[in-house]
C-alpha cells in the first residue's frame, strides 16, 4: 500500500512546472489528483503528456464563487478532499515607483486571496474527518523580499502569516498547515531568463545549482504523508542556502 492510498489531493496551478512535479510525487505515492485550470483546452494537452491520471476542473482560484463550485463538483464525483496544495501563483513585476493597482492587485487576489478561497472550502470537511493537510506553496522572496517585487513578495509573506494563524486553529483535529518555499527552481519559466542572468543567480546559491522541480514535489509529499503529523505552521525554505532565516 502507497503511503497516499485513496487520499485526494487538489493541486492548484497543477500544469506549471512545479505544480506538474508536485502532482507526479502525489500520484506516485497513491494520491487522486485534481488540478484546476482556467484554460481547460490548454489543461487537457498537458494531461495528454503526463503518466499519471488526473481531474482537472475549470476555476478561477481567484474567485471564491468558482472556488464553491468546484468544491461541489470534487465531492460530488470524488468525494472529500484530505489534501490541499495552495500552489496557483503569478508575476508581475515592476518597481514599486511604477507599480499600477492592477499590477497590486491580481498578484495579491491569485497568490494570497486565492489561499483563503480555497482553503475555506476543505476546512470543515478535514476536521469533521479528523484529518487533513494543506501545503501552501510560498517562494524565497517571501522570507527576503526581491527588487522590483513589493506585490509578489507582499502576497508570499502574506500565505505564511495565513499558515501559521489556520494551523493553530485546526491543530487538536488532526489538520496540519504548512508552508514551502522554494528558491529559484529549473522551471521552464527560470530556463527561459537570459543564461548570463541565470549564471548570476546561480552563483548567489550556496549549492551551486538551480533546485529541481520533483525536489519541491518529494517535500510536499512529505508534509502530506503521516510521518509528518508533528510538523505544523512551519514554513520550509528549500532553496540552496541561498536565504537562512
Amino acid at each position: 500500500m502507497s503511503k497516499l492510498d485513496n487520499k485526494i489531493a487538489l493541486v492548484t496551478g497543477g500544469t506549471g512546472g512545479i505544480g506538474t512535479a508536485i502532482c507526479q510525487r502525489l500520484a506516485d505515492d497513491g494520491a487522486k489528483i485534481v488540478t484546476t485550470s482556467t484554460n481547460l483546452e490548454k489543461a487537457a494537452k498537458w494531461q495528454a503528456k503526463q503518466n499519471f491520471d488526473s481531474t482537472i476542473i475549470k476555476c478561477d482560484v481567484s474567485n471564491y464563487d468558482d472556488c464553491k463550485s468546484m468544491k461541489e463538483q470534487i465531492e460530488k464525483e470524488l468525494g472529500v478532499v484530505d489534501i490541499v496544495v495552495n500552489n496557483a501563483g503569478i508575476t508581475r513585476d515592476g518597481s514599486f515607483r511604477k507599480m499600477d493597482t492592477d499590477k497590486w492587485s491580481q498578484v495579491i487576489t491569485t497568490n494570497l486571496n486565492s489561499v483563503f478561497n480555497i482553503s475555506h472550502q476543505f476546512v470543515d470537511g478535514m476536521t469533521e474527518k479528523g484529518y487533513g493537510r494543506i501545503v501552501n506553496i510560498s517562494s524565497i522572496n517571501g522570507q527576503k523580499g526581491q527588487f522590483g517585487q513589493t506585490n509578489y513578495s507582499a502576497a508570499k509573506a502574506g500565505v505564511h502569516g495565513f499558515t501559521m494563524a489556520l494551523a493553530q486553529e485546526v491543530a487538536r483535529k488532526g489538520v496540519t498547515v504548512n508552508t514551502v518555499s522554494p528558491g529559484y527552481i529549473a522551471t521552464e519559466m527560470v530556463m527561459a531568463v537570459p543564461e548570463e542572468i541565470r549564471n548570476k543567480i546561480i552563483a548567489q546559491i550556496p549549492i551551486g545549482r538551480l533546485g529541481e522541480p520533483e525536489e519541491i514535489g518529494a517535500l510536499v509529499a512529505f508534509l502530506c504523508s503521516d510521518e509528518a503529523g508533528l510538523i505544523t505552521g512551519a514554513n520550509l525554505a528549500a532553496n540552496g542556502g541561498q536565504h537562512m532565516h
